[in-house]
């Protein structure tokens, strides 16, 4: 199939907040790849575009109007579901649970009505529908990208100063990753290290973990899987079960679990957040969509943060807290389980972020990567800044 790819947000959008106020869902990380890159290379085929909202659309632009391959991004692929994507034909869907999954169409005059064919599937996918599915289902995630790179590779070696438990065949190592004097633990699942990575000596791991390119455990780092860890990341402390997006930093002690941390984020040194209420009983989480808190069904769920946000030293976090997108969190005691984009200080009243300031900081943390924000990426800040989200 040589049909361009396209990522359809229809009816995820909200459920996925904050993490999309700043992306399409597509462009999400759970595991090595993003949802798109995972689609890309399991189909071999580049992407068109994305039907998302409209103020995303300055970096993430619409596709062009041709014949395209219609996607809902956030389902983990499986060889019978490429089967039957790959069998469809012109103005034919695939359906999974009254949604559509797939869809042959020619974007010229796409509607809903011209599908001739809806087949529904019976058979079990990995389908993530809320941001807690991302640690939730981390895992299968975390396995399949693992099966996906490896296949028919060798791993670099690995020094002989580590303890492995397990099947050392599920320790992959990539070229220029660096792993001395820890103790590798695959009884759970694999344990995946990037390109020019680095897990610092003492660290204890458990997988299955993905520690993505150029991204580093430091000294002593306590890793509970699963864990997928982004690119140009530097984790410490006690992490148990979080999905990084890329680019940020949790370097010191101190616990998170249960928990998704989005882009360019700081948690600073001791920094808790909890994930098991008192009672025990099940976790209330921010829905954005109905402007309240809705029951998670889990019993463990830390925080959702969304990118740019920062968190100061010794900062202690509630059950359930969802963190919106350059939230500056530094005051004394328990935040809010919601704390507003853009909020400075991360407390009930607290004024918003001056965004001039904020984005200096935007370009001095960006700049330490080599990089700097483009104005497609400054406007969409500039659009959640305004909107008050």
């Amino acid at each position: 199939m040589s049909y361009p790819l396209v990522f359809s947000d229809s009816g995820l959008w909200n459920a996925f907040l904050p993490l999309t106020f700043t992306k399409p869902v597509s462009e999400i990380r759970c595991g090595f790849f993003t949802f798109r890159e995972r689609w890309e290379k399991v189909l071999d085929v580049s992407t068109s575009g994305f039907l998302s909202e409209t103020y995303l659309q300055v970096k993430y632009p619409e596709p062009k109007k041709e014949a395209v391959l219609l996607l809902n991004p956030a389902i983990l692929p499986s060889l019978e579901l490429v089967e039957h994507i790959q069998a469809l034909e012109m103005n034919e869907s695939l359906v999974y649970k009254d949604e559509i999954v797939a869809a042959l169409v020619d974007l010229q005059a796409f509607s809903l009505d011209k599908i001739s064919r809806m087949t529904e599937f019976s058979f079990s996918i990995c389908n993530f529908t809320h941001a807690t599915d991302l640690f939730s289902k981390a895992k299968e995630a975390i396995e399949f990208d693992f099966s996906l790179i490896t296949k028919n590779r060798i791993s670099n070696p690995i020094s002989s100063t580590n303890t492995i438990i397990g099947d050392p065949n599920l320790v992959f190592l990539e070229d220029g990753a660096s792993v001395e004097c820890s103790f590798l633990n695959t009884t759970s699942g694999p344990i995946y290290i990037g390109k020019s990575a680095e897990v610092m000596e003492g660290s204890m791991v458990r997988g299955p973990l993905i520690l993505g390119d150029n991204s580093k455990l430091n000294l002593g780092a306590k890793v509970y899987g699963p864990t997928s860890v982004g690119p140009y990341c530097k984790i410490g402390g006690e992490i148990n079960n979080i999905v990084v997006q890329g680019f940020s930093n949790k370097g010191h002690d101190g616990f998170i679990g249960n928990s998704v941390i989005g882009e360019w984020c700081n948690i600073g040194a001791d920094t808790n957040s909890s994930n098991l209420k008192n009672n025990y009983a099940e976790v209330k989480l921010w829905n954005y969509e109905k402007y309240k808190f809705q029951n998670t069904g889990l019993q463990f769920c830390g925080m959702i943060m969304g990118d740019h946000a920062k968190t100061a030293i010794n900062t202690q976090l509630n059950t359930g807290t969802t963190i919106g997108v350059f939230a500056n969190i530094f005051k004394f005691g328990f935040p809010p389980n919601l704390i507003p984009s853009f909020s400075w200080g991360g407390g009930k009243d607290d004024p918003k972020f001056n965004f001039e300031k904020a984005l200096e900081i935007v370009h001095r943390v960006m700049e330490r990567r080599g990089k700097t924000p483009d104005e497609a990426e400054i406007a969409i800040l500039k659009h959640i800044y305004i909107s008050e989200i």
